[in-house]
């Protein structure tokens, strides 16, 4: 098959766009073709291009919303779609999600939706949540499939009116495995969050909850960046965090630190399926994370992880104290993540349930049979 990929961002690295890389060169590697179209250079693009996928700079497609450039790049898009003749367009992130599927039915291409949380979710503020809701139920009926990647996802867009269930298939995040021979070091338990600096994450609530640890013996790691980081690290200092918590932004060895910790945090607002927490269950690490979106379909609180609410900064200080104090209940956390990896979160499980996906649509008669004697003598 003849599969394109679109997403918004090429200058940047992050779950969505870790998850497209693994999802197409798994798919590139089952011997299907591949072609990726990316907004604007970076980060994301070169990383493709390492790994030997087709990856096409768009210079129209990018997160802000603007009419004349959106219109620009939608034209762009379609004729990528002309040029390269996929059987199905399979699309990550929002703005790329809106402007693929207008690209696709225009084309008369089935396209995919891969929902990584939807922008309308709890956590998100009023007035967009609202905004956001219209937008995505008026393009849903653009989408031959939607794929949320967490059953609390699919439930939201059923409960909102965005997507009849028809439409909806669940397929959990799933990610490589990576059999680490790295030997955690002795001494300061090691903590670490991979997340950027955003209104979505919490790295001030862990901040904060750290504070009032300071008299139990443990390091933190933040890896990422965004417009939030400069404040983070101006309040690790304000909290006399300075020398226990180490900045080290974006890094591309992301799975060799998380090998290297002791446990794994991700103190949210709002969510889908988060890759960091499998990566800290693939490693073997007992997870703390915020009971947001999709989370508690990964942590079984309790058993590899503990579950906090939103804001519960006593809930958050009580678990991070448990784990830092107690190496056993550490260990037997970690070793029960690492099994449930292992039996649901492997990269093939979700690699193998994505292609089938792609060939019960791409065996369909086009989407776009009725308007292709008008996109034939469509020219721009």
């Amino acid at each position: 098959m003849n599969i394109l990929y679109i997403i918004t961002r090429g200058d940047d690295i992050g779950g969505a766009s870790v998850h497209l890389l693994d999802l197409a060169q798994g798919v590139h590697e089952k011997g299907h073709n591949v072609t990726i179209l990316a907004g604007g250079k970076g980060l994301f693009v070169d990383e493709a291009r390492k790994r030997g996928l087709r990856c096409i700079s768009l210079s129209h497609l990018i997160r802000d919303i603007r009419l004349i450039t959106d219109v620009r790049g939608l034209i762009e898009i379609v004729r990528w779609i002309r040029e390269v003749q996929p059987d199905v367009v399979h699309l990550h992130s929002s703005k790329a999600g809106i402007l693929g599927r207008l690209a696709a039915r225009w084309a008369g291409v089935p396209a995919v939706f891969t929902v990584h949380g939807w922008a309308f979710t709890e956590g998100v503020s009023g007035r967009a949540r609202l905004l956001y809701r219209c937008i995505e139920k008026l393009m849903a009926p653009l989408a031959a499939r939607i794929i949320t990647v967490s059953k609390y996802d699919k439930e939201l867009a059923l409960s909102s009116g965005v997507a009849e269930d028809s439409s909806l298939t669940v397929i959990h995040n799933g990610i490589p495995d990576i059999r680490s021979t790295c030997i955690r070091e002795r001494g300061a338990v090691k903590l670490i969050m991979v997340a950027r600096f955003d209104a979505q994450k919490n790295q001030r609530l862990l901040l904060k909850a750290l504070a009032s640890l300071k008299d139990c013996s443990w390091h933190m790691d933040f890896v990422g960046d965004g417009r939030l980081l400069e404040v983070s690290k101006e309040y690790a200092s304000e909290l006399g965090l300075t020398d226990r918590v180490s900045f080290l932004g974006v890094r591309m060895d992301v799975g060799k630190l998380i090998s290297q910790a002791d446990v794994l945090l991700l103190i949210s607002n709002w969510e889908g399926f988060p890759l960091t927490i499998l990566e800290g269950m693939r490693a073997g690490l007992p997870v703390i994370a915020s009971r947001v979106g999709g989370v508690a379909e990964a942590v079984e609180d309790g058993v590899t992880g503990f579950l906090i609410g939103r804001e519960d900064e006593s809930g958050l200080v009580e678990a991070i104290r448990e784990l830092v104090d107690n190496e056993a209940l550490r260990l037997s956390f970690g070793k029960n993540g690492r099994e449930r990896y292992e039996r649901e979160f492997t990269f093939d499980r979700m690699l193998e349930k994505t292609v089938a996906v792609y060939h019960e649509l791409g065996l369909q008669p086009s989407l776009g049979a009725s308007i292709k004697g008008v996109k034939d003598r469509q020219t721009f």
